[in-house]
């Protein structure tokens, strides 16, 4: 069996998330949200092959996204292109700012948060961040308006990095580098629809 029909993977019911309070788009209040979204109450592990195609579930995602301001006082954000071999196929050569993935049943078998192990995890398979940096959550991710976003809820992390010192781990994280934010809002459409989300709702008043 593949590891994608084996895993188990963090979902909330998509009905507590429209109990909260639905949203399309991006939302900054994170401290409405993630403390209901991650009580043990609320939350399950199910296979993600059965999750993937079930909009009654939302898997949470974390989604990190590295900038840094260079000596001029221009704000730099990372950005890739997804290779073919990474899990979702449905985001296959797109361009991305987020980093992260799947929060696995695996995450839970330590004493620390799921949630955070697993953006942890999520983080050190991809990339190498060999610079300090600060990390703050800064707003939700929700997009009914695209099959993989019906599954999907994400949680925004933005990590300022002293110095764009962040490399690829993973071979499927390729053309990556940090860009001007302003060439990036300029060129979205080739970007997946979470990447044009974010870009929009937190660097949009920087153009």
């Amino acid at each position: 069996m593949s590891e994608v029909s084996t895993e188990r993977v963090l979902v909330v019911p998509t009905e507590l998330f429209h109990q909260i309070g639905h949203f399309q788009g991006f939302c900054d209040e994170v401290d409405r949200y993630f403390p209901q979204l991650l009580s043990p109450e609320n939350t399950s592990y199910r296979p993600r092959n059965q999750v993937e195609t079930d909009p009654g579930f939302k898997q949470l995602i974390p989604y990190v996204i590295f900038c840094h301001r260079d000596a001029s006082g221009r704000q730099r954000v990372f950005q890739y292109t997804r290779g073919t071999g990474q899990g979702e196929g449905r985001l296959h050569r797109k361009h991305s700012v987020g980093i992260g993935g799947h929060i696995s049943s695996t995450d839970a078998d330590g004493d620390g948060c799921p949630y955070a192990e697993g953006m942890r995890r999520e983080l050190d398979e991809e990339v190498a961040i060999e610079t300090p940096y600060t990390d703050r959550q800064v707003g939700l991710i929700n997009d009914d308006e695209t099959e993989v976003g019906q599954v999907h809820l994400g949680v925004v992390h933005l990590f300022e990095v002293e110095s764009p010192q962040v490399r690829p781990r993973e071979t499927e994280i390729v053309d990556c580098g940090f860009r001007p934010v302003e060439d990036i809002l300029a060129d979205l459409n080739g970007f997946e629809t979470w990447s044009q989300i974010c870009m929009r709702a937190i660097f949009g008043h920087s153009r």
